[in-house]
């Protein structure tokens, strides 16, 4: 069996040229605040932001998540525990600290795994312990376990966001010597996450997630060309009916209001700017701002602050 792809978001080299990065908190002001003061030691922000999130499940993992990220924050929510034994939300914060450096090879996935399950004991309505494990699970567990912990997360929230990306990521790389299948399983996932989710509800968007993580595969595998533009995946009738049916969602609901609009908005520009719609990829660009996102920038191997800045600027008329 071939290597798994790169994991979902992870870019595998910055550019030599702009050496930069895009920052996972997004549009999040409370929550770059938070961050800043945890990987100083300081955690009372941190505490305060979370109980403001209260069940707000979508931002509560995205928030979490991208706490989780310092490497510095496992320490921190160590200290936590000591001053507040027992508190959820600084074991939510451990665990969620523990696959981000299990992911980086830091920690072992089993410690990882286990400061999880203690933070989904002291939560059990809570599924944001059961994301961070599959977060591990989609990149280092078997198909039976990513099922499993994508349905523990589905059983709390059934329409969050992040578990459903992920799964998308997931399926995507099954059978990657299939070539261009347009009946490949990750697009059946990705239509009846969307028919079953509330008209509102930002999945609309995830069939055309799962169109660019095929093509990330595909593209791994030779059978698509390693430059998005130079692709036909972005011009057949289906990929153009599932653009549409996204970008028509856009227009009448938007959602600015939810915690990861900017991955959505990010993945609708790119698809928009590979099918050669400029003018409607612009209009996204608008609403981006500077809150780009790794995937699908990155794929397949492309650096994803000058793909990003490079689409934006085409779209835009700027360069």
């Amino acid at each position: 069996m071939p290597p798994p792809p790169p994991p979902l978001g992870r870019g595998r080299r910055r550019s030599a040229r702009s050496g930069q990065t895009f920052d996972p908190a997004l549009d999040d002001a409370e929550l770059i605040s938070a961050r800043a003061q945890l990987t100083q030691g300081r955690w009372t922000a941190a505490h305060k932001l979370l109980a403001a999130t209260g069940d707000d499940w979508d931002r509560r993992g995205h928030r979490l998540v991208v706490l989780g990220e310092p490497a510095s924050s496992a320490a921190w929510a160590r200290d936590w525990l000591l001053v507040d034994p027992g508190s959820p939300d600084a074991t939510a914060l451990l665990g969620c600290a523990a696959v981000s450096a299990a992911l980086r090879g830091k920690e072992h996935p089993d410690r990882a795994r286990t400061a999880c399950r203690a933070a989904a004991g002291l939560a059990p309505e809570d599924p944001t312990p059961w994301l961070a494990m599959l977060r591990l699970a989609r990149t280092l567990g078997t198909e039976e376990e990513v099922v499993r912990l994508f349905d523990e997360v589905r059983a709390r929230h059934p329409d969050h966001h992040h578990a459903h990306h992920l799964m998308a990521a997931r399926l995507a790389e099954r059978h990657p010597d299939a070539g261009a299948d347009p009946l490949h399983e990750v697009y059946d996932f990705a239509a009846w996450a969307a028919e079953q989710a509330p008209a509102d509800s930002p999945l609309a968007v995830l069939p055309v997630v799962a169109h660019a993580e095929r093509y990330r595969v595909l593209a791994a595998a030779g059978s698509e060309p390693a430059d998005p533009l130079a692709s036909a995946h972005w011009s057949g009738r289906r990929a153009r009916q599932v653009m549409k049916a996204a970008f028509d969602w856009w227009l009448e609901w938007e959602r600015e209001d939810h915690p990861r609009n900017r991955v959505d908005l990010n993945f609708l520009a790119h698809a928009k700017f590979c099918e050669g719609r400029p003018a409607e990829a612009a209009a996204l660009f608008l609403r981006i701002g500077p809150h780009g996102t790794p995937g699908p920038w990155s794929y397949p191997d492309q650096d994803p602050y000058d793909a990003f800045q490079a689409a934006r600027g085409a779209a835009l008329g700027t360069v």
